[in-house]
Protein backbone atom coordinates (compact mmCIF):
# COMPACT_ATOMS: atom_id res chain seq x y z
CA UNK A 1 0.00 0.00 0.00
CA UNK A 2 1.26 4.20 -0.20
CA UNK A 3 1.01 4.44 3.16
CA UNK A 4 2.43 3.06 6.55
CA UNK A 5 -0.66 1.20 8.74
CA UNK A 6 0.41 2.47 12.10
CA UNK A 7 -0.71 0.44 15.18
CA UNK A 8 -2.18 3.83 16.20
CA UNK A 9 -3.76 4.26 12.86
CA UNK A 10 -5.07 0.44 12.72
CA UNK A 11 -6.48 1.05 16.00
CA UNK A 12 -8.23 4.22 15.40
CA UNK A 13 -9.48 2.58 12.23
CA UNK A 14 -11.03 -0.49 14.24
CA UNK A 15 -12.50 1.72 16.40
CA UNK A 16 -14.24 3.60 13.48
CA UNK A 17 -15.33 0.96 12.03
CA UNK A 18 -17.20 -1.34 15.07
CA UNK A 19 -18.66 1.93 16.25
CA UNK A 20 -20.01 2.71 12.57
CA UNK A 21 -21.55 -0.73 12.87
CA UNK A 22 -22.85 -1.01 16.21
CA UNK A 23 -24.61 2.40 15.09
CA UNK A 24 -26.03 2.29 11.39
CA UNK A 25 -26.52 -1.31 12.01
CA UNK A 26 -30.63 -0.70 11.54
CA UNK A 27 -30.26 1.47 9.09
CA UNK A 28 -28.64 -1.30 6.82
CA UNK A 29 -24.21 -0.78 7.01
CA UNK A 30 -23.31 -4.62 7.69
CA UNK A 31 -19.60 -5.46 7.16
CA UNK A 32 -19.34 -6.23 3.82
CA UNK A 33 -21.39 -3.29 1.87
CA UNK A 34 -18.98 -0.71 2.65
CA UNK A 35 -14.88 -0.17 2.15
CA UNK A 36 -13.10 3.13 3.69
CA UNK A 37 -9.73 4.23 3.55
CA UNK A 38 -8.32 6.74 5.17
CA UNK A 39 -5.04 8.98 5.02
CA UNK A 40 -3.31 11.18 6.98
CA UNK A 41 0.12 13.01 5.90
CA UNK A 42 1.80 13.59 8.98
CA UNK A 43 3.84 16.30 7.35
CA UNK A 44 5.52 17.40 3.97
CA UNK A 45 7.65 14.68 2.89
CA UNK A 46 6.90 11.99 5.50
CA UNK A 47 5.00 8.94 4.53
CA UNK A 48 1.82 8.73 4.75
CA UNK A 49 0.04 6.84 7.46
CA UNK A 50 -3.11 5.06 6.85
CA UNK A 51 -6.00 2.54 7.66
CA UNK A 52 -7.82 0.14 5.31
CA UNK A 53 -11.39 -1.17 5.72
CA UNK A 54 -11.93 -4.08 2.51
CA UNK A 55 -10.37 -0.84 1.10
CA UNK A 56 -9.37 -3.60 -2.13
CA UNK A 57 -13.47 -3.80 -2.57
CA UNK A 58 -13.83 -3.60 -6.05
CA UNK A 59 -17.36 -1.49 -6.62
CA UNK A 60 -19.38 0.37 -9.39
CA UNK A 61 -17.66 3.82 -8.44
CA UNK A 62 -20.55 6.32 -9.76
CA UNK A 63 -19.05 9.64 -10.11
CA UNK A 64 -16.03 9.19 -8.08
CA UNK A 65 -14.59 8.01 -11.43
CA UNK A 66 -14.78 12.25 -12.82
CA UNK A 67 -11.66 13.19 -10.34
CA UNK A 68 -9.72 10.85 -12.26
CA UNK A 69 -10.73 12.31 -16.02
CA UNK A 70 -10.19 15.86 -14.49
CA UNK A 71 -6.41 14.33 -13.50
CA UNK A 72 -6.20 12.99 -16.88
CA UNK A 73 -7.36 15.93 -18.82
CA UNK A 74 -5.26 18.59 -16.85
CA UNK A 75 -1.91 16.09 -17.38
CA UNK A 76 -3.42 16.40 -21.13
CA UNK A 77 -3.65 19.96 -21.06
CA UNK A 78 0.19 20.14 -19.65
CA UNK A 79 1.41 17.63 -22.08
CA UNK A 80 -0.18 19.95 -25.24
CA UNK A 81 -2.61 16.74 -25.95
CA UNK A 82 -5.63 19.34 -25.57
CA UNK A 83 -6.24 22.31 -27.11
CA UNK A 84 -7.38 24.73 -23.90
CA UNK A 85 -10.88 26.22 -24.61
CA UNK A 86 -13.89 28.12 -23.18
CA UNK A 87 -16.30 24.78 -22.89
CA UNK A 88 -13.08 22.27 -21.86
CA UNK A 89 -12.83 24.89 -18.44
CA UNK A 90 -16.44 24.63 -18.01
CA UNK A 91 -17.01 20.67 -18.29
CA UNK A 92 -14.00 20.52 -16.08
CA UNK A 93 -15.65 22.24 -13.15
CA UNK A 94 -18.81 21.21 -13.62
CA UNK A 95 -18.25 17.71 -13.86
CA UNK A 96 -16.50 18.06 -10.53
CA UNK A 97 -18.96 21.00 -8.89
CA UNK A 98 -22.40 19.50 -10.28
CA UNK A 99 -21.38 16.21 -11.02
CA UNK A 100 -22.75 16.92 -14.76
CA UNK A 101 -22.70 13.70 -16.98
CA UNK A 102 -22.76 15.62 -19.69
CA UNK A 103 -19.81 17.28 -19.23
CA UNK A 104 -17.63 14.78 -18.36
CA UNK A 105 -18.86 12.52 -21.19
CA UNK A 106 -17.43 15.43 -23.03
CA UNK A 107 -14.13 15.80 -21.36
CA UNK A 108 -14.05 11.96 -22.09
CA UNK A 109 -14.15 12.51 -25.81
CA UNK A 110 -11.65 14.97 -26.41
CA UNK A 111 -8.86 12.72 -24.33
CA UNK A 112 -9.98 9.81 -26.78
CA UNK A 113 -11.02 11.15 -29.57
CA UNK A 114 -14.21 8.98 -29.78
CA UNK A 115 -17.79 9.56 -29.98
CA UNK A 116 -20.53 7.22 -28.59
CA UNK A 117 -24.28 5.81 -28.99
CA UNK A 118 -24.41 4.58 -32.47
CA UNK A 119 -23.64 0.80 -33.77
CA UNK A 120 -19.93 -0.14 -35.03
CA UNK A 121 -18.64 -3.30 -35.70
CA UNK A 122 -15.27 -5.24 -36.52
CA UNK A 123 -12.15 -3.63 -37.32
CA UNK A 124 -14.06 0.20 -36.65
CA UNK A 125 -15.40 -1.39 -33.18
CA UNK A 126 -11.62 -2.54 -32.36
CA UNK A 127 -10.00 0.77 -33.11
CA UNK A 128 -12.74 2.73 -31.31
CA UNK A 129 -12.48 0.49 -28.06
CA UNK A 130 -8.36 0.82 -28.03
CA UNK A 131 -8.91 4.76 -27.71
CA UNK A 132 -11.20 4.59 -24.88
CA UNK A 133 -9.02 2.50 -23.13
CA UNK A 134 -6.77 5.41 -23.35
CA UNK A 135 -8.27 5.96 -20.21
CA UNK A 136 -7.17 3.24 -18.32
CA UNK A 137 -3.72 3.01 -19.72
CA UNK A 138 -2.89 6.55 -17.93
CA UNK A 139 -3.27 5.28 -14.64
CA UNK A 140 -1.47 1.88 -15.68
CA UNK A 141 1.49 3.75 -16.43
CA UNK A 142 1.86 5.13 -13.37
CA UNK A 143 2.34 1.87 -11.85
CA UNK A 144 -0.26 2.02 -9.07
CA UNK A 145 -0.76 -1.58 -7.77
CA UNK A 146 -4.01 -0.24 -6.21
CA UNK A 147 -5.20 0.34 -9.62
CA UNK A 148 -4.87 -3.10 -10.61
CA UNK A 149 -8.71 -4.70 -12.00
CA UNK A 150 -10.38 -0.85 -11.51
CA UNK A 151 -11.70 0.43 -15.13
CA UNK A 152 -12.63 3.84 -15.69
CA UNK A 153 -13.14 3.81 -19.24
CA UNK A 154 -17.16 3.65 -19.85
CA UNK A 155 -18.60 6.97 -19.78
CA UNK A 156 -20.89 7.98 -17.46
CA UNK A 157 -24.80 6.94 -18.12
CA UNK A 158 -28.09 7.56 -16.37
CA UNK A 159 -29.66 4.33 -16.99
CA UNK A 160 -29.29 1.53 -20.14
CA UNK A 161 -27.26 1.84 -22.55
CA UNK A 162 -27.00 1.40 -26.41
CA UNK A 163 -24.93 1.03 -30.03
CA UNK A 164 -21.27 1.06 -29.23
CA UNK A 165 -21.74 1.94 -25.74
CA UNK A 166 -23.88 -1.21 -24.23
CA UNK A 167 -21.44 -3.66 -26.23
CA UNK A 168 -18.12 -1.75 -24.97
CA UNK A 169 -19.84 -2.09 -21.60
CA UNK A 170 -21.31 -5.85 -22.22
CA UNK A 171 -17.81 -7.16 -23.25
CA UNK A 172 -17.01 -10.54 -21.13
CA UNK A 173 -20.41 -10.20 -18.99
CA UNK A 174 -19.80 -6.95 -17.97
CA UNK A 175 -17.17 -4.24 -18.89
CA UNK A 176 -18.44 -1.34 -16.02
CA UNK A 177 -17.09 1.19 -14.68
CA UNK A 178 -14.79 0.19 -11.09
CA UNK A 179 -12.74 1.51 -8.52
CA UNK A 180 -11.75 0.44 -5.08
CA UNK A 181 -11.97 2.74 -2.29
CA UNK A 182 -7.45 2.38 -1.55
CA UNK A 183 -7.21 3.82 -5.54
CA UNK A 184 -9.12 6.65 -4.75
CA UNK A 185 -7.73 7.72 -2.01
CA UNK A 186 -4.15 7.13 -3.54
CA UNK A 187 -5.42 10.44 -6.18
CA UNK A 188 -6.13 12.38 -3.46
CA UNK A 189 -2.86 11.29 -1.86
CA UNK A 190 -0.76 12.24 -5.04
CA UNK A 191 -2.58 15.34 -6.12
CA UNK A 192 -1.86 17.19 -2.60
CA UNK A 193 1.14 14.99 -1.20
CA UNK A 194 2.35 12.72 -3.75
CA UNK A 195 3.98 12.54 -7.67
CA UNK A 196 0.91 12.80 -10.33
CA UNK A 197 2.68 13.82 -13.81
CA UNK A 198 1.00 17.26 -13.72
CA UNK A 199 2.83 20.69 -13.58
CA UNK A 200 2.75 22.93 -10.38
CA UNK A 201 -0.19 25.25 -12.59
CA UNK A 202 -1.80 21.51 -12.93
CA UNK A 203 -1.61 20.32 -9.56
CA UNK A 204 -2.89 23.65 -7.98
CA UNK A 205 -5.94 24.17 -10.81
CA UNK A 206 -6.89 20.60 -10.11
CA UNK A 207 -7.33 21.40 -6.39
CA UNK A 208 -9.40 24.49 -6.88
CA UNK A 209 -11.54 22.32 -9.03
CA UNK A 210 -12.30 20.19 -6.34
CA UNK A 211 -12.84 22.35 -3.39
CA UNK A 212 -15.86 23.31 -1.66
CA UNK A 213 -16.38 26.51 -0.77
CA UNK A 214 -19.10 26.70 2.06
CA UNK A 215 -19.57 30.23 1.47
CA UNK A 216 -19.88 30.18 -2.16
CA UNK A 217 -23.34 31.06 -3.84
CA UNK A 218 -22.83 27.84 -5.26
CA UNK A 219 -23.14 26.21 -2.01
CA UNK A 220 -26.81 26.96 -1.74
CA UNK A 221 -27.65 24.60 -4.57
CA UNK A 222 -28.92 21.15 -4.46
CA UNK A 223 -26.25 19.19 -6.19
CA UNK A 224 -23.31 20.73 -4.05
CA UNK A 225 -22.64 17.54 -2.79
CA UNK A 226 -21.46 18.54 0.86
CA UNK A 227 -24.54 18.64 3.19
CA UNK A 228 -25.31 15.12 2.78
CA UNK A 229 -21.81 13.34 2.05
CA UNK A 230 -18.51 13.54 4.61
CA UNK A 231 -17.95 17.39 4.41
CA UNK A 232 -21.46 17.67 6.03
CA UNK A 233 -19.71 16.57 9.08
CA UNK A 234 -16.66 18.87 9.74
CA UNK A 235 -17.28 22.13 11.33
CA UNK A 236 -17.59 25.24 8.68
CA UNK A 237 -14.06 26.28 9.39
CA UNK A 238 -12.54 23.38 8.12
CA UNK A 239 -11.02 23.12 4.95
CA UNK A 240 -13.17 20.63 1.83
CA UNK A 241 -12.21 18.79 -1.11
CA UNK A 242 -14.74 16.13 -2.45
CA UNK A 243 -15.66 14.35 -5.35
CA UNK A 244 -19.06 12.08 -4.00
CA UNK A 245 -20.65 9.41 -5.86
CA UNK A 246 -24.39 8.32 -5.86
CA UNK A 247 -26.49 5.98 -7.85
CA UNK A 248 -29.88 5.42 -7.18
CA UNK A 249 -32.05 3.12 -9.17
CA UNK A 250 -30.39 2.85 -13.01
CA UNK A 251 -32.26 0.33 -14.84
CA UNK A 252 -29.02 -1.68 -14.24
CA UNK A 253 -28.77 -3.92 -11.02
CA UNK A 254 -24.95 -3.91 -11.18
CA UNK A 255 -24.83 -0.05 -11.30
CA UNK A 256 -28.15 0.67 -8.62
CA UNK A 257 -27.83 1.72 -5.39
CA UNK A 258 -24.43 2.97 -4.38
CA UNK A 259 -23.38 5.77 -2.82
CA UNK A 260 -19.73 6.89 -1.88
CA UNK A 261 -17.71 9.86 -1.19
CA UNK A 262 -13.78 10.64 -1.59
CA UNK A 263 -12.96 13.71 0.43
CA UNK A 264 -10.11 15.46 1.96
CA UNK A 265 -10.43 17.69 5.16
CA UNK A 266 -8.24 19.58 7.01
CA UNK A 267 -8.59 21.85 10.28
CA UNK A 268 -6.70 24.91 9.23
CA UNK A 269 -2.85 24.63 10.56
CA UNK A 270 -3.91 20.56 11.45
CA UNK A 271 -2.63 17.69 8.79
CA UNK A 272 -5.34 17.12 6.50
CA UNK A 273 -7.24 13.55 6.65
CA UNK A 274 -8.30 11.78 3.34
CA UNK A 275 -11.66 9.86 3.92
CA UNK A 276 -12.63 7.13 0.73
CA UNK A 277 -16.10 6.02 1.72
CA UNK A 278 -17.92 3.44 -0.62
CA UNK A 279 -21.17 2.03 0.20
CA UNK A 280 -23.68 -0.39 -1.00
CA UNK A 281 -27.22 -0.79 -0.87
CA UNK A 282 -30.84 0.89 -1.11
CA UNK A 283 -31.40 1.39 2.22
CA UNK A 284 -28.18 3.45 2.37
CA UNK A 285 -28.47 4.88 -0.69
CA UNK A 286 -31.62 6.64 -0.05
CA UNK A 287 -33.51 6.35 3.32
CA UNK A 288 -30.55 7.81 5.64
CA UNK A 289 -28.83 11.10 3.75
CA UNK A 290 -27.64 11.82 7.21
CA UNK A 291 -25.61 8.82 7.48
CA UNK A 292 -22.38 9.99 5.66
CA UNK A 293 -22.29 13.38 7.90
CA UNK A 294 -22.29 11.27 11.01
CA UNK A 295 -19.99 8.68 9.84
CA UNK A 296 -17.54 12.03 8.93
CA UNK A 297 -18.20 13.01 12.23
CA UNK A 298 -17.12 9.89 13.85
CA UNK A 299 -13.83 9.87 11.67
CA UNK A 300 -12.91 13.40 12.67
CA UNK A 301 -13.50 12.96 16.25
CA UNK A 302 -10.88 9.72 16.42
CA UNK A 303 -8.58 10.49 14.20
CA UNK A 304 -8.09 14.00 15.24
CA UNK A 305 -6.29 13.20 18.03
CA UNK A 306 -3.73 11.03 16.51
CA UNK A 307 -0.30 12.46 17.78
Amino acid sequence: MFFIQSDAMSGLGQTCVSTFLDTFADRGLKEDNFGMVIVRQPAKGAEPEGFSWRGDWVCYPCSVVKSFHLVHALHALDAGLLTPHDDLDRAMRDMILWSSNTATNYVIDLLTKTTGDTLLEGDELEAWIDRREGLNRFFHDLKWPEYAGCNISQKLMGDIRYGREATYASRDGGYLNALTPLVAARLVHELFDGNLPLSEAGRERAQRIMFRDRNSPEAKMPKFQVDNYLGGGAPADWLLWSKCGWNPWSGDERTSYFKHDLARIQKPGEPALTISLMTKGKVLCEDHPEMFPQMSRIVLSSFGSVA
